[in-house]
């Protein structure tokens, strides 16, 4: 049957991913500098590998057969979904493959150590070759699915969406934000802040951050946590790998890092078993993945409810102090002030380090902005969301994410949408089984079930459209996301 021949075709594709998602975890934590060479070739030649397996020529024959089969509900979306993954995978060629992942792999190795230097112009040849092969690509993609160059990289990340779209969004987003920023930060000017006394030590913190971990349900068989100089959440939902990064100086970086991957990671976990090895049994979205990390970051962990069942941990592992007191750990958590660093930013002001990203590379990937020009464009944006200056801080200002160095352009929006879908989730679950407050303190697994039943199942047997509806009650809307920033801040 050629369905079944569709499904073992990628299931083996899946192997080779797995093997590539688990050396592009070594490549980031513990491989010696000196391999970087050798793991871009290898990694090269496993790219090609997994795109040949998707242009292989039985595949047209295949999908033909199998539309004249008859398959139950579930198996339709999957054939859907392989048909989706085929199709992306023709409209490049292989030699194109393989140079943006050489690229990709050369550029993100160089730039662990250019960004602390602050070397932009040692960076720049190196970003300029991304950009380039991205464009290539956007443009075979943008012909095929006769989408804008922009909107067919955004695509790979949420499909469905739009740059128009994003553009209504984010436009609706930049009319009431910037006056809650100012509003909130009012409100904080005169609240009294006890710092945090550290050093904090590594080992500690670890500590502190796995107990974390498994209070939230992470299944330490089947993943592990390490050290990156950018936390991520990679593997595969078998073997997922989490990663964080230590700053003795401040507890909060590491262990919100962890918190976030960790809700990945249990989203990536909690994806149907059945189906796990196959295009459907992955996750729906970015935007889906990020609503997870997001959920679990900011609706869960900043939760005064959550804080309250963190203050006597933080006492544990690093000694009592004034500053562990829930209440001062509650304002110390939801502090709202401008800075540099996206990674760092609290909640209210993370959507505007999303938008000042989107801007750039979707004007980078239309041609509208050569990389050459990017730290100017950037420190013109950046004084326009939050009033800072990054003239030549190249360190805080564009060198500081990883994501366009391996050319992965169109994901940024992800964050904001997924922080629009976790306020919608959380909002209906508390309709459905009551306040945080409750569940946080007296039945936090019923949280995690309700992921799981709502979200983390359906994994891409529907439209994230189809999956918020589902869920919620309701289409994709911003409001919960509004009502919750206003009720936690000014409320």
């Amino acid at each position: 049957m050629s369905y079944s021949a569709l499904e073992q075709h990628f299931e083996q594709l899946h192997h080779l991913q797995h093997l590539g998602a688990i050396c592009g975890w070594d490549q980031a934590t513990m491989m010696p500098a000196g391999g970087n060479e050798a793991r871009a070739e290898a990694l090269g030649t496993l790219a090609v590998l997994c795109h040949r397996q998707l242009q292989d020529e039985r595949l047209g024959d295949w999908f033909a057969d199998a539309d004249n089969a008859s398959l139950s509900h579930e198996q339709q979306q999957s054939l859907a979904e392989m048909r989706r993954a085929w199709r992306d995978a023709t409209l490049l060629p292989a030699d194109l493959v393989r140079a943006r992942s050489l690229a990709g792999s050369r550029c993100e190795h160089a730039w662990r150590s250019l960004r602390p230097a602050n070397d932009w112009a040692g960076f720049l040849p190196l970003f300029e070759e991304v950009v380039a092969l991205s464009r290539e690509a956007a443009d075979a993609r943008a012909e095929a699915l006769e989408l804008s160059r922009y909107d067919s990289l955004l695509e790979q990340y949420e499909p469905g969406m739009r740059s128009q779209t994003l553009d209504t969004l984010f436009g609706k987003l930049s009319d009431w934000l910037p006056g809650l920023i100012a509003e909130v930060q009012e409100k904080q000017r005169h609240e009294i802040l006890l710092p945090l006394q550290g050093p904090f030590a590594t080992d500690k913190q670890k500590a502190l951050g796995l107990e974390v971990m498994d209070w939230l349900g992470f299944d330490f068989n089947h993943g592990r946590l390490d050290v990156s100089a950018h936390p991520f959440c990679g593997g595969v939902s078998d073997d997922v790998r989490l990663t964080t990064r230590y700053d003795e100086a401040d507890v909060a970086q590491a262990l919100m890092g962890i918190i976030h991957e960790t809700g990945h990671a249990r989203y990536e976990q909690g994806l149907p078993a059945a189906w796990r090895r196959l295009p459907v049994g992955q996750a729906r979205s970015m935007g889906v993945h990020e609503s997870q990390s997001l959920f679990f970051e900011m609706q869960l962990a900043r939760h005064p409810a959550f804080i309250a069942r963190l203050s006597p941990l933080l006492s544990q592992h690093f000694g009592v102090q004034p500053a562990f007191d829930p209440g001062n750990l509650a304002r110390l958590y939801t502090r709202v002030q401008p800075g540099l660093i996206r990674v760092d930013a609290d909640e209210v002001t993370y959507p505007a380090h999303v938008m000042l990203r989107y801007r750039i590379e979707r004007d980078l990937i239309e041609g509208k902005l050569e990389a050459r020009h990017l730290p100017e464009r950037w420190n013109q944006l950046m004084q326009h969301y939050l009033g800072l200056n990054t003239e030549g801080d190249y360190q805080n200002g564009c060198l500081q994410d990883i994501h366009w160095t391996d050319g992965s352009f169109g994901y940024f929006p992800s964050y904001t949408l997924g922080a629009i879908y976790a306020a919608q989730q959380a909002e209906a679950m508390q309709q459905q089984l009551g306040p945080f407050e409750r569940l946080i303190s007296e039945d936090l697994p019923a949280v995690f079930d309700w992921l799981e039943n709502n979200v983390w199942r359906h994994a891409s047997l529907c439209s994230t459209g189809e999956l918020m509806a589902q869920a919620t009650g309701h289409a994709l809307s911003a409001a919960p996301f509004r009502r919750h920033l206003e009720q936690r801040y000014l409320g």
